[in-house]
């Protein structure tokens, strides 16, 4: 008799990250729950927007998964709370990390957008992971609320402090990300605005990332990779530009996986919730393999009734 495949409904990969290596992910939050809307998401508009914390997930349902995951045979470089959602809403973060340490001896990264880091308990909920990776999008409010587009209780100063304060008292790393906007914080004088909060930051590394996916508006431009490098210059410390994951990963999942989503694209046009429900892969994944499709030409997107459609050529 054939045994039933698992299906893993909060442990997603491991999938290859630009930044992480091989990581596996813990999505601990409903789809596109957040406490901002920003304009270069990638997952899309934000459907629920708030600030307030629950136990969105199941918390014995999430250690189930991953006790099953990590008994496999595959690589894996990081743990990732991060998904479809900002993982900081979880209310029992400090017990699912606690819990993940004595699970596994891999290090843990949080990808957060940085917005609650003010409130005591989020502090205390992320105290014992390895990495910190918050984002900073903005120089002042106008530009936070033009391109973070966060909740009405979220102010800007808020956040930043929130941001100074956790980095003084973390012991782990924290790689701090901005997003940069072509013709929107791409220049020079708001590249200096976020520069200066930096330094109050004091991150271990500043990590540039622009539009790489479709995002949520059409108008959140991508910075070209010129431009990119000397915006770099105006940041002071350790300072990357993320880079496409093309050197690192396991080719044969990769092209199998990519294999499965043309065979699906050939019989319909689909949208990402269509390719992760079709084959049963966690959107984060699906949008690692249909980047890589688009940039080789195999795929096209169109938009219909506000949402991305992929089909092959």
């Amino acid at each position: 008799m054939k045994k039933e495949k698992k299906t893993y409904k909060y442990v997603f990969g491991p999938v290859p990250s630009r930044r992480l290596g091989f990581s596996l992910g813990i999505d601990v939050v409903p789809f596109k729950t957040c406490s901002y809307d920003c304009i270069y998401c990638q997952l899309g508009k934000t459907n629920a927007k708030t600030t307030e914390r629950k136990e969105f997930v199941p918390l014995k349902q999430i250690f189930s998964e991953l006790k099953l995951k990590l008994k496999q045979n595959i690589r894996i470089d990081y743990l990732t709370l991060s998904g479809s959602g900002e993982p900081t809403l979880y209310s029992r973060l400090d017990e699912l990390i606690f819990e993940i340490k004595r699970l596994t001896d891999k290090p843990l990264a949080v990808l957060t957008n940085g917005s609650l880091l003010w409130q005591h308990e989020v502090c205390k909920g992320v105290r014992n992971a390895d990495l910190v990776i918050p984002s900073l999008d903005a120089g002042n409010e106008n530009m936070f609320q033009y391109v973070n587009r966060p909740c009405k209780d979220l102010e800007f100063e808020k956040v930043v402090h929130g941001l100074i304060a956790f980095s003084a008292k973390f012991t782990g790393k924290i790689w701090l990300e901005v997003f940069l906007l072509n013709g929107v914080t791409a220049i020079r004088s708001e590249v200096v605005r976020i520069n200066s909060l930096i330094q109050k930051i004091k991150p271990h590394k500043i990590q540039l990332n622009t539009v790489k996916r479709p995002p949520a508006e059409s108008f959140a431009f991508a910075v070209p990779q010129n431009l990119l490098r000397d915006m770099a210059h105006y940041f002071d410390g350790n300072v990357e530009i993320i880079a496409d994951f093309s050197r690192t990963g396991d080719k044969k999942y990769f092209q199998a996986t990519k294999h499965e989503i043309i065979n699906l694209l050939k019989r319909r046009p689909c949208s990402l919730d269509d390719i992760s429900g079709g084959l049963n892969l966690h959107p984060n994944e699906v949008l690692k393999y249909v980047e890589q499709l688009l940039q080789n030409g195999k795929i096209i997107m169109y938009d219909h009734n506000n949402t991305h459609f992929y089909t092959v050529r």
